[in-house]
Order: structure tokens, then C-alpha cells, then sequence
């Protein structure tokens, strides 16, 4: 009974890490693969922001990886409820992001059509979410209770590092969007501030998800910690 219950910790606690690690991994190739491979190989120019590769040969790539991101949040489950209704919200916001697609050439405050308008609404509910995730949840949750885990400090100090670039990030693109005179927004445009922003915020989550799924800072030993009790509870009992 005993092997029982290990065999199947031990493969929930890899489906846990695994989702983990898929939500990181996507953020951190999707910024490569629009930008400089649809650049290098597809001659596509580096768009104004992420969400313009919806207009571009790529578009399959977007809404591709934010429908895969939506779908890893829906799986995911969190210690109370409070972190299942974050992923839930941040599983909407990234499908919203992906099938209400940004108006072409236009900008993010300034929309031609109703679901222009959600696409905005939903990418700022997205970035939040991530946020969220790395200031509160992974810091806080019960992974950290095992005072003996190893690398506890340096995975905290890498989740609200994360967090934080990504609310600095947030700001930079709202000060560009409401508060910087247009001449020097298009000065700015011309470097395409917005893709590197939101660059910036989305290897900073990606960061965040890929230490919280042990692919950085990894312990030797997998900790069954690493999943919420209650799945480890259904697993004893079934």
C-alpha cells in the first residue's frame, strides 16, 4: 500500500512540475520565435508589439502558445481558492488574449472594434495574473513549509524579482501609453518599445514558472511538497 501510494505521488508530482514547466517553457520561446526567428526566417519585422503577430504569418505561433499557456492554467490547481480562481482568471485572460485579436496596426488605447478592446482588457488581466503568481502565491505557498527543502531562499528571491519586473515592466508600457508626449512615443515606436517591454515581462514569468517547476534551482530529491496536499490525500485514497 505503502508503493502504491509513493508510485503514484511520485507521477502526480511529475505532472505537476511538467505543467509548470510547460507554462515557463512557452514563455520563453514565444518571444524568440515571433521576433528574431519570424525576423531571420520568415522576413517578418519586429512587430510594435506581441499581440500585432496575430496579423503576420506567425499568427498560428501566438494564438498557438497563449491558447497552450490557457490551457496549462486550467489544469493547474492550487493550495486553496483563492490561487485556483488566479489560475482560472489568468487561464480566460490568455485565451482572451488569443482569440479577441489586437486591431492591425493601431494602438493598444485606441481600438477600431469591441474585441480590439478586449484584447487590451485581457493582456492587462494576463500580466497581472502573472504578477500575482510570482509576488504572492509561489512565495507563499506550502512548497516553502519543508524548512529542510533546499534553495527555498534563492526560488523566493527569483519569484518576486520576477514579479516585480513585470509590475516595472507594466508601468513603463502604461507611462508610454498615458503619459509620454507622442513625440516621443514615436520615437519610441520606432524601436519597437512595447515588443521589448513585453519581452521583458514575459521571460520574467517564464523565469518564475520554470524555478517554481524545478527546471532552476532543481533539489536533488523531489519534494512532495512540490504538489498541493489534497491531490496527495485523492491519490491515498483512491
Amino acid at each position: 500500500m505503502i508503493e502504491q501510494f509513493s508510485d503514484r505521488t511520485q507521477t502526480l508530482v511529475v505532472s505537476y512540475l511538467a505543467i509548470r514547466r510547460g507554462v515557463g517553457l512557452i514563455g520563453l520561446l514565444l518571444p524568440i520565435v515571433l521576433g528574431p526567428i519570424g525576423w531571420l526566417i520568415f522576413d517578418i519585422p519586429i512587430q510594435d508589439n506581441i499581440s500585432s503577430y496575430y496579423h503576420t504569418a506567425l499568427r498560428d505561433v501566438f494564438v498557438g502558445s497563449m491558447c497552450g499557456i490557457g490551457i496549462f492554467l486550467l489544469c493547474y490547481r492550487g493550495y486553496d481558492w483563492i490561487e485556483s480562481w488566479t489560475a482560472n482568471l489568468g487561464c480566460i485572460s490568455a485565451v482572451g488574449v488569443a482569440l479577441f485579436p489586437l486591431d492591425a496596426n493601431s494602438d493598444p488605447l485606441i481600438q477600431k472594434s469591441v474585441i480590439g478592446y478586449l484584447h487590451t482588457l485581457s493582456g492587462g488581466a494576463f500580466f497581472l495574473t502573472l504578477a500575482f503568481y510570482s509576488l504572492y502565491h509561489f512565495p507563499s505557498d506550502r512548497d516553502n513549509e519543508n524548512e529542510l527543502a533546499p534553495h527555498i531562499a534563492e526560488r523566493n528571491l527569483i519569484y518576486r524579482i520576477s514579479g516585480l519586473v513585470i509590475l516595472a515592466s507594466m508601468m513603463a508600457m502604461g507611462a508610454y501609453l498615458f503619459v509620454v508626449p507622442s513625440q516621443w512615443k514615436s520615437w519610441l515606436n520606432d524601436y519597437n518599445f512595447l515588443f521589448w517591454m513585453e519581452w521583458v515581462a514575459v521571460w520574467s514569468f517564464a523565469g518564475a514558472w520554470l524555478t517554481k517547476g524545478r527546471a532552476i534551482l532543481a533539489d536533488i530529491a523531489v519534494d512532495l511538497l512540490a504538489i498541493p496536499t489534497r491531490l496527495l490525500v485523492r491519490s491515498n485514497s483512491e
